[in-house]
């Protein structure tokens, strides 16, 4: 068997990120769908960190799934990942990709207070954003491998996960742009009935309402809310290709 073929079900949707963007509250949302078939544990990682297992374990994924379903699954870590785009390309290529964008100070900052709490981040916020660079120098290389992790590049890439810019371009280089939703996150949470009919649209399920039973998900602590004025528009300064790029592109503001 080509090492790219299965003998059972693969997704036909992905979501892709970003991290700490919502894609919890989506998977939520999307498990309330009776058409949609999504793995019980969330974030698979196959495109990331378990490509070395093959198609057929990814596929056996899926096994549970009805000939009925739209199958998909979420793992934010796929759009920051430089090596997933191709490995999705190579095994998916018809596949539809969603992606939440939050404001980047704020996902930024959410994400840094995300691994102190889970003990991933051990530095002040000042000089955890000064050591990132350094702490990602060399990623690329060691990801290109099948097996390759690279803990840094997951846990502590805070300024770079929010530059949003150069990691769509992998994918818009490779899929057509019709094969991606690009939504912003506080809209999700602002006017999720409106999401909600996107998401639907774009995934050709049938429309059911929003279901209201479905809250935020996975929120932090209000930490970034102590972090001083100055240091957050520094960080707008940093990122603003992002947000320039954003709205030039999607028509996405912050």
């Amino acid at each position: 068997m080509n090492p790219l073929e299965t003998d059972g079900s693969l997704p036909q949707f992905l979501g892709l990120g970003v991290q700490k963007g919502g894609t919890t509250t989506l998977q939520l949302l999307l498990e309330q769908h009776p058409q949609v078939w999504l793995p019980p544990k969330k974030e698979l990682h196959y495109f990331s960190l378990h490509y070395a297992r093959g198609a057929q374990w990814y596929s056996d994924c899926f096994t549970e799934a009805k000939a009925k379903h739209c199958c998909g699954e979420i793992t934010p870590y796929y759009i920051f990942h430089p090596h997933a785009p191709a490995r999705i390309a190579d095994l998916l290529p018809d596949a539809r990709l969603i992606v939440l964008l939050r404001d980047p100070v704020e996902r930024c900052l959410s994400q840094y207070f995300h691994s102190c709490r889970h003990g991933f981040e051990t530095l002040p916020l000042e000089a955890a954003l000064a050591a990132e660079q350094e702490r990602l120098a060399g990623a690329d290389a060691v990801l290109s491998d099948p097996a390759g992790a690279h803990r840094r590049h997951q846990e502590n890439s805070y300024l770079a996960r929010s530059c949003y810019g150069e990691q769509l371009d992998r994918y818009e280089q490779i899929f057509a742009r019709e094969q991606l939703l690009v939504l912003r996150s506080e809209d999700l949470f602002d006017d999720g009935a409106n999401v909600w009919q996107r998401v639907q649209q774009f995934l050709e399920l049938d429309a059911i309402p929003f279901p209201q039973s479905v809250k935020p998900a996975n929120a932090g602590q209000g930490e970034a809310s102590a972090v001083p004025e100055r240091l957050k528009q520094q960080l707008r300064g940093q990122l603003a290709p992002t947000y320039r790029a954003m709205q030039e592109r999607y028509g996405i503001g912050w």
